[in-house]
C-alpha cells in the first residue's frame, strides 16, 4: 500500500462557493493555486481555466476550441490562499454556485531547455503537476516539462487559434489522442506526439496545430502518477447499475475526470465536496456548458471508487475508459492511519 508525506489537499483542493456579484476574494484553499479550472453549478455557463504562467485574467475554455483571451473581471489574480474574482457571471454571478477545482505548480515558471523547444514551465515534481508553455516550430520537437517522472497524462492548447485541445494518457500510448472540449472516441494519429510516449524530461510533438504550428503559442498541463496522490488508468466498464466496476488508485478520491474511449462519451467530473457523502449522484461534464446534474452514481471509498450506474458515459457494459484521480487521502498515510469512505 502507497502512503505519501504530505497532505494531498496542500497540492489540489476543491473549492465550493456562492457568487456576490461584486469582487469577491475566495480563500480556504490552503495554497496559492497556479492552474484554477471554474464551472458554474447551478445554470448552463462554459467552463473557465486560468493558470500563473500566463497569468490572471487570461482565460480558455475547457469545454470549447476558443482561442485565449482577455477576461478582466473573472480571476483577477491568484492570491496566497486562492484567488480574487471580478464582477462577470462566468465565475461571480450573485448567488450562482460554483466549483474550482486548483492545483499547485510553481509560480509563474522560468525557462527549460531540456527540449528542442525552450519552454517556460511551473513545476511541482512533488505533486506530479507542471504548467508549460512554448512557442512552436511547425517540425516535430520535443518540449521539456519540468518533471522528474514521465508524465502520464497531457493536456494541450493551442492559445492563439481555435484549434480543439489535445490530450495524452499513458493507457492509450502516443499514437493515440483526444479532444478535451469533444465527446468523440479515441483517434490515431502520428503526427500528435511524434508516435513517441513522454519521457522523464521532455514531451514530444508533432506538425499539426493543435499542438505544433510555426509562431503559435501553447499551454500544456502536465500529470505523472504520484503513489498515494494522483493516477491516470484505464478500465473496463460492467454495465451493472447495483454493482458496478471497482477502480483501484490507492487512494481516497477527492476529484475524478473519466472518459470513454472506444466510441463517442461526455468527460465526467466529479467531486467528492459535491455533495460530500455516498453514493455520489452529482456530476458535471467536462465538454458541455451544462450546469452541475444528478444520475452518475459513485461511491468513493478508501481505495479508489465504484461506480452504482451503468451509463455509457462511466460504466457501460465492455466499454473502455481513461480516468484522472486526486486524493483526499492515501489509503495509509505515513503516520499508519488508514483513510475512511465518505
Amino acid at each position: 500500500m502507497a502512503y505519501i508525506t504530505f497532505q494531498p489537499s496542500d497540492h489540489f483542493n476543491t473549492k465550493l462557493w456562492t457568487g456576490t456579484g461584486s469582487e469577491n476574494a475566495i480563500t480556504g484553499i490552503g495554497f496559492q493555486p497556479d492552474w484554477v479550472w471554474i464551472k458554474q453549478r447551478n445554470t448552463t455557463r462554459d467552463h473557465n481555466a486560468f493558470d500563473a504562467v500566463r497569468l490572471a485574467t487570461k482565460r480558455i475554455y475547457p469545454n470549447a476550441a476558443n482561442a485565449e483571451e482577455t477576461a478582466a473581471q473573472v480571476l483577477k489574480s491568484f492570491d496566497s490562499d486562492g484567488f480574487t474574482l471580478g464582477t462577470d457571471t462566468s465565475a461571480n454571478q450573485s448567488s450562482g454556485t460554483y466549483v474550482g477545482w486548483n492545483w499547485k505548480a510553481n509560480g509563474a515558471g522560468s525557462s527549460n531547455s531540456n527540449g528542442s523547444i525552450t519552454s517556460t514551465v511551473s513545476a511541482n515534481s512533488t505533486a506530479g503537476f507542471s504548467i508549460v508553455k512554448y512557442t512552436g516550430t511547425g517540425s516535430n520537437a520535443t518540449i521539456g516539462h519540468g518533471l522528474s517522472t514521465a508524465p502520464t497524462a497531457l493536456f494541450v492548447k493551442n492559445l492563439d487559434a481555435a484549434e480543439q485541445w489535445i490530450n495524452y494518457d499513458v493507457s492509450s500510448g502516443p499514437t493515440k489522442y483526444y479532444h478535451l472540449n469533444m465527446s468523440s472516441a479515441t483517434s490515431v494519429g502520428s503526427t500528435i506526439w511524434n508516435n513517441t510516449a513522454p519521457t522523464t524530461s521532455v514531451f514530444s510533438v508533432g506538425t499539426v496545430a493543435n499542438v505544433n504550428t510555426n509562431g503559435a503559442n501553447y499551454i500544456a498541463y502536465c500529470f505523472s502518477n504520484i503513489p498515494g496522490f494522483s493516477k491516470v488508468g484505464g478500465y473496463k466498464g460492467n454495465g451493472s447499475a447495483g454493482n458496478g466496476t471497482f477502480v483501484y488508485t490507492g487512494f481516497k478520491p477527492s476529484f475524478i475526470l473519466v472518459k470513454r474511449t472506444n466510441d463517442a462519451g461526455n468527460w465526467v467530473l466529479k467531486s467528492q465536496a459535491s455533495p460530500g457523502y455516498n453514493v455520489n449522484n452529482n456530476y458535471i461534464y467536462g465538454n458541455l456548458d451544462n450546469a452541475e446534474a444528478s444520475g452518475s452514481a459513485v461511491d468513493f471509498l478508501s481505495n479508489g471508487f465504484k461506480w452504482r450506474v451503468d451509463g455509457a458515459n462511466q460504466n457501460g457494459s465492455g466499454d473502455s475508459y481513461i480516468y484522472l484521480a486526486f486524493a483526499e487521502e492515501p489509503l495509509v498515510s505515513s503516520n499508519g492511519i488508514p483513510a475512511t469512505a465518505s
